[in-house]
């Protein structure tokens, strides 16, 4: 299987953004996929499915979040929400200039995991052009886990006391919210890249890209797939459906796994979710 090199990706605003990147043989090529992560997670991950899909024929791009993952400078921080729309356009760019560069052929495809989803519907919204689909795994738009009308309200005063700096415990800290295997949930519990809190400034920006992703599914019209896991303890799935459905794409697909939880990474049939996600990546490819 396909292993990643460590590559860097310098932001329009001077950060060095850290990840990994898959790339498969030239004559094998057969589109580039640029992956956003969770909350949480980061590109470590993914190794599995994003080496099976490199396997593929597919350019893996997967930079983890500024203050994510690989990136410890201003850990958990972000200056606004459009800081983090910019770094996902401007890699987007990056690649659609490289390629035509290159004369590469095949899809330019926007993956997007649990909470990267509600980026990557407003990125797909805002910037039609730099994307030919749309791939979005257990996305996290409208989530079961969510802040108290006291955390609201602490929130907004902060917002309006200039208190920006401040840290907030991530939700999440139980591994079987992500996966009901052991081995997952050792992996996860020892992980000492993963995020468990995040800033004042990165909660605003969540709450403003939470009300521009519910606004962003008219606005969506290339071809979409969904990958949902029934068991999930995370993502509220009855609403997501709902969502998926006001997407106004001609060309959509969702799959359900019903006995999966949320990260379908380390569940015991990730080796079938990789072959439906390859599917309809070459259905993409050869439309």
């Amino acid at each position: 299987m396909a292993a990643p090199v460590i590559q860097e990706f310098v932001a329009s605003d001077g950060y060095r953004l850290q990840g990994r990147v898959w790339l498969p043989e030239v004559d094998q090529f057969q589109g580039t996929l640029v992956v956003l992560h969770g909350i949480q997670s980061h590109s470590g991950w993914y190794e599995y499915s994003c080496g099976k899909l490199c396997d593929a024929g597919y350019e893996v791009c997967f930079y983890d979040r500024r203050g994510s993952g690989h990136n410890m400078r201003e850990r958990g921080d972000t200056p606004h929400w459009q800081r983090l729309v910019q770094d996902v356009v401007q890699l987007l760019t990056e690649v659609r200039y490289r390629r035509q560069q290159a004369e590469q052929k095949g899809p330019v495809v926007l993956q997007a995991m649990s909470w990267g989803a509600k980026l990557a519907v407003v990125v797909a919204a805002q910037r039609p052009d730099l994307i030919d689909g749309l791939a979005l795994l257990y996305p996290g738009i409208k989530a079961l886990v969510k802040p108290t009308a006291f955390q609201k309200l602490q929130l907004k005063l902060a917002e309006q006391l200039g208190i920006r700096k401040k840290r907030v415990p991530i939700p999440l800290n139980d591994p079987a919210l992500f996966t009901g295997e052991e081995t997952g949930q050792a992996l996860i519990r020892a992980d000492l890249l993963a995020l468990h809190d995040v800033t004042v400034s990165f909660l605003l920006a969540n709450r403003e890209l939470d009300r521009r992703a519910d606004q962003a599914a008219e606005l969506i019209h290339c071809p979409t797939l969904c990958l949902l896991a029934g068991r999930d303890q995370i993502i509220n799935n009855p609403a997501t459906e709902k969502y998926f459905q006001r997407i106004a794409s001609c060309k959509k697909q969702l799959i359900r796994y019903p006995e999966a939880r949320h990260t379908l990474e380390f569940e015991p049939n990730r080796a079938q979710i990789v072959v439906d996600y390859s599917d309809w990546l070459a259905d993409l490819g050869s439309s």
